[in-house]
């Protein structure tokens, strides 16, 4: 252990897995829990401090677009209300060749799964719900 105690890291999962569960402010994946909100990537799953839904800009998904190469499909679960895609995003997002879907959490989870399984090129970005 340093000098000082306890390290806190950033929360990372380096592999690709399913979502098993979502809600109570959180998400269950790989056997483990997650308070807080999910960007689910080619290289693994990562605790993320979202802004709220229609404040998402380029920086917010900084992650997303350094890993471009490695997605076809975005899905961006904005919470339990679907909340539009700021145009700006959508357009940089487009400019990547990622395209991007924006639903409410719940489905997003269940869709990724989806695409998931089917070893499809696909990221989430998961806003969590209560």
């Amino acid at each position: 252990m340093p000098p000082g105690g306890i390290v806190v890291r950033d929360a990372h999962f380096p592999g690709r897995s399913a979502i098993e569960a979502y809600g109570n402010g959180g998400f269950r994946f790989a056997g483990m829990s997650h308070r807080g909100d999910l960007l689910c990537l080619p290289s693994g799953i990562y605790g993320w401090k979202a802004p709220a839904a229609d404040a998402l800009d380029e920086a917010a998904l900084a992650k997303v677009f350094a890993e471009a190469d490695a997605i076809e499909v975005l899905l961006i679960g904005t919470g339990v209300d679907l909340v539009p895609l700021p145009s700006p995003l959508r357009l940089r997002l487009r400019e990547v060749a990622i395209g991007a879907e924006v639903m409410a959490t719940g489905p997003a989870v269940r869709t990724f799964n989806v695409l998931l399984a089917d070893e499809r090129a696909v990221a989430a970005a998961l806003i969590a719900v209560d």
